[in-house]
C-alpha cells in the first residue's frame, strides 16, 4: 500500500480541515459547559451574570425530604386483615368431632372413657370434669353454648393473642373475599375479648366443673379468624413510597433564576444545582471533564464528515474547488453560530434557526440534492447539542430546511423568491402541526411556530438575494440571476457588438436559439448556453470587417493580405475576446465559450489558400489552428456544433429538411472524427438528441413562405425591383 504524497495530504487536508474546525466552533459557540450555564454558587454569594433557564426543568427534593414524605405516605396505608373462613370451619368441625367422641365414650364406659377420649385430642380432664361431660344434658348444653360463641365471635373475626396489642394503626381494613371494609381497631375482637364474651355466655355458671371445662374448651378450639396480611399491606405501602413526586417545583424555560450582581438565596441555590444536574444528565461537559470535551468534538466531526464524504464521491467538481468548499464551510459556520445564539436566548424556538437560508443559498449555487444533504447534516448537528435535547429541534429544522431546498428550483426573477417563502412557512407549519397533535400543543402555539417559520423564510430569502453576488464572486459560480443580467442587450459589450459587428450579433442570436433548445433537450443549462452564445464571438469587435458576416458584398480586406496574416487576424478574435471578457468581468463559465467553441480546429480556408500560394514554403499547420482548448462542458460542445451548423447553412440554397439533416450529421461526424468532443462530458445518445433538436429548430426557421400578391404590397419569388428613372 502506497502512502499518500505530501501534495495529496495538502490537497485533502485543506478541504477536510473544515470538519474539525466546524466541530470546534460548535463546541465553543453552544452552551456546552454546565458550569458556564449554571454556576454552582453557594447561598450568600453574588452572581457575576444573569442566569436564565434555557429549558423547563424540575427542582428535586433532597433524599431526606423524599424519605420523610415516602414514610408519611406509607403511614397512611391501613393494615389489611384477612378473614379466614377456613379457620372458622376448622374450629366448628373440631368442636363437633370432639363432642361426638365424648358422647360415644360416655355411652360405653362412663367418666374414665371420657377422660381417655379427651386426652387423645389433647385435653386433660379431671374426674369431676369428665363426669360433667358424661352427663348428656350438660354435654349438649355445653356444645350448643360453644357453637353460639363461635357464631358471635369467630364468625365476626377475632385476632390471635397479642396481635392487636402491637398494632399501632387506629384504622384497619377487613377483607372478606373481594370486599374490604374499614373499621376502627377498637371494634376488632382480640383473643382476650373472645374469652370475656365466652364467660358471658356460660351455660352453667353454678357448676365449677362445668365452668372450668367450658373455658378450657373455648380456648382449646379457638382459631384466629382475622390474620394480618403483611405482604399486601407492605405492597401498598411501597406503592405509596414510589408515588412520591421527586420534584419540588418546576422552573419554566425563560424564567430568570438570578440576576447579575444579586445575592444567591437558598431557593436560588437549589435552582442552580437542579439546572446544573440536568445539564450534566443531558450531556453537557463540566469544566474538568476531558471526555466531555473530546466526546462532543468527535461526535460533531463524525456527523459533519458525512457531508464531506458525499462531496468526495458524488460532487467531485465542487470538492476540487477549494473556494466552493470554503463557502460551504462558511455557510455551515454562520448557521451554527446563529443556532448557538438561539440556543442561548430562545432555546424553545428552534424554528428561527437559519436552516432555510443555508438551503436556499446552496440550492441556487449548487443544486437541490447538495442543499438537502447539507441542511439535514447541519440539522442533526444542531439537534445533538444538549440544550436542544428536550426541544423538537431536529424535526422543525428538517421541516424548514428540506422545504427550502425543494422550493427553490430556479431564480430568474425576483418574484421567484416569493413561492419559496410560502413553501417554507407551510413546511414549518406542517412540522408544528404534527408535533402539536402528538404533544397536545395548543392551536395558538402551533400557529405561533408557523408564523416564526414564515418570518424565518422571509429573512432567508432576503439574505440570499442580498448575498448571492458575493457568494458568486467567491466561488466563481454563475447563477441564473447573473446570466439573466448578462443577457441584457443594453450591456456595454453586447451593445458594442450589435453596433460594430451587427452580422456577428445576428449570428450569435441565431446560435443562441439553437444552443438553448439543445441544452434543455439533454438536461444541460440552457440559459448558460444562450448567454455563452451571445459572447462567444465578442472578440470580433476588434476587427469586425475581417469577418464575412460583417462584410459588404465585394469588399473583403483579406484579398489584400497573405494567408498567414488573415489566419492571424481570425485566430486573434479568440484572444481579443478573452481580454474583453476579463475587462468586462465576465464569469469564467461564460468566458469559456470564447476559446472552447472553436477548440483546436483548423482555419481550413486560409490553410488551403496558403498551400496554393506557390511561394515555395510549406505552411505550418499550427499557425492555421485555433489555440483551444477543446470543449470541456456540454454547453460549449453544443455551441461548437451550432456555430458550424449555422455558418454552413448560410451558404446553402434550396434547403430541405433532408438536406438540413444531412448537413448537421456531416458536421457532427466531422467534429467527432477530429476529436474535438473528446473532452466534453457527452454521450453518443446525447449528441444524437442534439442533432435531432438542431433539425427541428432549423427546419422551422427555413420553412417555405407564401407568395403575397404584388398588388397588395407583397413579394413573390419572381419579384424584381423596378428600374429607377433618371
Amino acid at each position: 500500500m502506497n502512502l499518500p504524497s505530501s501534495e495529496q495530504v495538502r490537497y485533502h487536508g485543506t478541504r477536510w480541515a473544515w470538519v474539525p474546525a466546524l466541530a470546534l466552533l460548535t463546541y465553543l459557540a453552544f452552551p456546552s459547559s454546565a458550569n458556564n450555564v449554571a454556576p454552582l454558587l453557594q447561598p450568600g454569594a453574588v452572581a457575576e451574570h444573569e442566569v436564565i433557564a434555557p429549558f423547563t426543568f424540575p427542582v428535586n427534593k433532597s433524599d431526606q425530604e423524599l424519605a420523610r414524605e415516602a414514610e408519611e405516605l406509607a403511614g397512611t396505608v391501613r393494615p389489611i386483615y384477612e378473614f379466614q373462613q377456613r379457620a372458622l370451619d376448622s374450629a366448628s368441625i373440631a368442636l363437633h368431632a370432639f363432642f361426638a367422641g365424648i358422647e360415644n365414650a360416655a355411652d360405653q364406659g362412663g367418666g374414665q372413657a371420657v377422660m381417655r377420649v379427651a386426652k387423645e385430642q389433647g385435653i386433660v380432664l379431671s374426674p369431676a370434669e369428665a363426669a360433667y361431660l358424661a352427663k348428656g344434658g350438660k354435654r349438649h348444653s355445653l356444645e350448643k353454648a360453644l357453637t353460639d360463641l363461635f357464631d358471635r365471635t369467630l364468625a365476626l373475626g377475632v385476632t390471635a393473642p397479642g396481635v392487636l396489642q402491637v398494632e399501632q394503626a387506629p384504622e384497619l381494613i377487613i377483607r372478606r373475599r373481594s370486599s374490604e371494609t374499614s373499621v376502627s381497631r377498637d371494634q376488632v375482637l382480640s383473643y382476650a375479648q373472645y374469652l370475656a364474651r365466652a364467660r358471658l355466655t356460660h351455660p352453667d355458671k353454678g357448676s365449677s366443673a362445668g365452668d372450668a371445662v367450658y373455658v378450657r374448651l373455648a380456648g382449646h378450639f379457638f382459631r384466629p379468624t382475622l390474620v394480618p396480611n403483611t405482604l399486601e399491606t407492605e405492597r401498598r405501602r411501597d406503592e405509596q413510597r414510589r408515588s412520591v413526586d421527586p420534584s419540588k417545583y418546576i422552573v419554566r424555560a425563560g424564567d430568570r433564576i438570578v440576576g447579575a450582581h444579586e445575592v444567591v438565596t437558598n431557593e436560588v441555590h437549589e435552582k442552580l444545582v437542579a439546572l446544573h444536574n440536568e445539564l450534566v444528565r443531558q450531556g453537557h461537559a463540566t469544566s474538568s471533564s476531558v471526555g466531555g470535551v473530546l466526546g462532543p468534538l468527535l461526535r460533531d466531526s463524525l456527523v459533519l464528515g458525512i457531508f464531506w464524504v458525499l462531496l468526495v464521491f458524488y460532487r467531485r467538481e465542487t470538492y476540487r474547488e477549494q473556494r466552493q468548499v470554503a463557502l460551504i464551510g462558511g455557510l455551515f459556520g454562520v448557521v451554527l453560530l446563529q443556532a448557538a445564539a438561539v440556543a442561548r436566548f430562545f432555546p424553545q424556538h428552534p424554528e428561527i434557526i437559519a436552516l432555510p437560508f443555508l438551503a436556499m443559498m446552496m440550492t441556487v449555487l449548487f443544486n437541490g440534492r447538495v442543499s438537502m444533504n447539507g441542511a439535514m447534516i447541519v440539522a442533526v448537528v444542531i439537534s445533538l447539542q444538549p440544550v436542544f435535547h428536550d426541544v423538537p429541534a431536529l424535526f422543525l429544522c428538517l421541516g424548514g430546511g428540506v422545504a427550502a431546498a425543494l422550493s427553490v428550483r430556479g431564480l430568474r426573477r425576483r418574484s421567484n423568491f416569493y413561492v419559496p417563502v410560502l413553501i417554507i412557512a407551510l413546511g414549518y407549519l406542517a412540522a408544528a402541526l404534527a408535533l402539536g397533535l402528538a404533544g397536545n400543543w395548543s392551536i395558538a402555539e402551533i400557529g405561533l411556530r408557523g408564523v416564526w417559520g414564515a418570518a424565518n423564510g422571509l429573512v432567508a430569502a432576503g439574505l440570499s438575494f442580498f448575498l448571492l453576488p458575493l457568494a458568486e464572486s467567491v466561488t466563481a459560480i454563475t447563477t441564473d440571476l447573473t446570466l439573466l443580467e448578462l443577457s441584457d442587450p443594453s450591456r456595454p459589450l453586447l451593445r458594442r457588438l450589435s453596433l460594430e459587428a451587427p452580422g456577428t450579433y445576428a449570428h450569435s442570436v441565431a446560435m443562441a436559439n439553437l444552443v438553448e433548445a439543445a441544452c434543455n433537450r439533454i438536461g444541460a443549462n440552457g440559459l448558460l448556453g444562450r448567454v455563452g452564445c451571445y459572447y462567444h464571438d465578442i472578440g470580433k469587435v476588434k476587427n469586425p470587417q475581417y469577418f464575412v458576416e460583417n462584410q459588404t458584398r465585394g469588399n473583403n480586406p483579406h484579398d489584400r493580405l497573405k494567408a498567414y496574416q488573415s489566419a492571424e487576424i481570425i485566430r486573434a478574435h479568440v484572444t481579443d475576446g478573452l481580454v474583453l471578457a476579463r475587462e468586462a468581468g465576465l464569469p469564467e463559465t461564460v468566458a469559456a465559450f470564447i476559446p472552447e467553441h472553436h477548440g483546436t480546429t483548423e482555419i481550413t480556408y486560409f490553410l488551403d489558400r496558403a498551400k496554393k500560394s506557390g511561394d515555395g514554403r510549406s505552411p505550418n499547420p499550427a499557425d492555421f489552428a485555433y489555440p483551444g482548448p477543446k470543449p470541456h462542458s456540454k454547453e460549449t460542445a453544443i455551441t461548437m456544433l451550432a456555430d458550424s451548423v449555422e455558418a454552413a447553412l448560410r451558404v446553402l440554397e434550396d434547403l430541405t429538411p433532408q438536406k438540413i439533416e444531412d448537413v448537421i450529421s456531416h458536421i457532427v461526424r466531422t467534429k467527432l472524427n477530429a476529436g474535438q468532443l473528446d473532452e466534453a462530458p457527452m454521450t453518443l445518445q446525447q449528441i444524437d438528441q442534439v442533432k435531432q433538436e438542431f433539425v427541428r429548430i432549423i427546419t422551422g426557421m427555413y420553412h417555405n413562405r407564401i407568395d403575397y400578391p404584388e398588388s397588395s404590397g407583397g413579394i413573390t419569388a419572381t419579384w424584381q425591383p423596378a428600374a429607377r428613372q433618371s
